[in-house]
């Protein structure tokens, strides 16, 4: 029963009700992320992100609307992505009504006050100092980075210190008009609530949301003749690295196979680089494999932390997966393993609000249309391993092999002479 509406200025609703739910999800969603940032300007929606809360008209406060989301026992958060910025508040089923009316207070009446701006700085420099003091996460930037250069996909979402330090509030002012504009935006309410109640509380708080055309992100540029290494050096216990290829963008049919490849690659504790690599080997905690797709671009990835005694027997054993994967037919009982692990994460996620807000809503904001769950699992149960295969034979080869590497390492071009498939 999951209803989609558009208002006449363009905003998007989408209601998912869950009657037997104890809770609610309100998630509000703009096409508004690092690759619609310009250089000069770079970290401005995850900055803007962290300002909604500091005021708005309604209560110019700072920290208001915090105090009574959480005097309401609410789970909120917002977030930033290359693609979109995220608003929700998730809190039992009766109080749904007030954390609508407190989410879109502050997506829509922010007011950007100049001293909370001043001390926000302060924040966001140390949120990316602690991202650069946490390698596991830092690597995958720094993959990004590899990938795409000097451009929005390759930018940390975070910004750069430099850029932080001389935004200011009309710089926030004129982001917010381009890009928060109702066509560009999708409430999404999940849970237990009153549909007919709830879409009347929509339209009261967004009708006057204007109807403003919406500014594109630049398209991104793609270029690799070669296996590619961006190492750092870093005194760390560990070596965090990101192994992965080019592939494709979200659109593509090939997405359901990709995933299922992925998910035999290092979807599990029984897939087959944790297998190798942490169980045989005893080289790394934590080892996983993943797809990361957006509207003109997507990579694959290998990611693990491990003993820098064992790095290069790390990458030899990854890469050597890869070729099997290019070699072989995945057999059926791992293959249905893999599709039925899937399956399984995926349904279980989705009996809390707040996932099939997210499941349905990130759908929306990156393709415009919504695919049942159902759907989707009919899909992935039809990937068969000729696809699988495929895929391997197309994306993992020389030309698209990347490898990104924190560690204590003053001589990375050792790591370029094993990238060969």
């Amino acid at each position: 029963m999951v209803k989609k509406t558009i208002f006449k200025n363009g905003l998007r609703v989408i209601l998912v009700p869950q009657p037997s739910s104890l809770t609610a999800t309100v998630l509000v969603l703009v096409e508004a992320g690092s690759e619609y940032e310009t250089r000069r300007i770079n970290g401005i929606s995850h900055f803007l992100e962290h300002l909604v809360f500091k005021g708005t008209t309604k209560r110019p406060k700072p920290g208001t609307i915090s105090a009574e989301l959480d005097a309401l026992g609410a789970e909120y958060n917002a977030f930033t992505g290359q693609e979109y910025t995220g608003y929700w508040a998730k809190a039992e089923r009766h109080k749904l009504s007030r954390i609508l009316e407190l989410v879109s207070d502050l997506y829509l009446n922010p007011i950007f006050p100049a001293g909370e701006i001043e001390k926000e700085r302060g924040v966001i420099i140390e949120e990316i100092n602690m991202y650069e003091d946490t390698p596991m996460r830092r690597v995958q930037e720094d993959f990004s980075a590899l990938l795409y250069g000097n451009q929005p996909a390759g930018w940390d979402i975070a910004g750069r210190k430099e850029v932080i330090r001389t935004l200011r509030r009309d710089d926030f002012v004129a982001y917010r008009a381009k890009h928060y504009v109702a066509p560009a935006t999708v409430v999404i309410v999940a849970g237990a609530f009153h549909p007919a109640q709830t879409m009347r509380q929509i339209k009261g708080l967004f009708a006057h949301l204007p109807r403003e055309p919406k500014t594109g992100k630049a398209k991104t540029r793609e270029s690799q003749r070669g296996p590619q290494v961006l190492s750092k050096f870093k005194g760390s216990d560990q070596t965090h690295l990101v192994l992965g290829t080019r592939a494709f963008h979200i659109l593509d049919p090939r997405r359901y196979a990709l995933q299922v490849l992925t998910d035999v690659l290092g979807g599990g504790m029984s897939s087959r680089l944790f297998t190798r690599i942490r169980d045989q080997l005893g080289a790394a905690y934590y080892v996983r494999a993943g797809a990361e797709l957006f509207l003109d671009h997507g990579y694959t990835t290998i990611s693990a932390g491990v003993d820098h005694k064992k790095t290069e027997k790390v990458i030899e054993a990854m890469l050597d997966e890869l070729r099997r994967l290019r070699r072989e037919l995945v057999p059926p009982a791992e293959l249905k393993k893999a599709k039925d692990h899937m399956v399984g994460n995926f349904m279980l996620g989705l009996e809390t609000s707040d996932e099939l807000a997210s499941y349905y809503g990130g759908q929306e904001i990156i393709t415009r249309s919504l695919i049942a769950p159902e759907t989707l699992i009919r899909r992935i149960q039809a990937v068969q391993a000729k696809e699988i295969r495929a895929i391997a034979r197309t994306l993992f080869v020389n030309s698209k092999l990347n490898l990104a590497v924190i560690g204590p390492y003053k001589k990375p071009q050792v790591f370029k002479k094993l990238l060969r498939l």
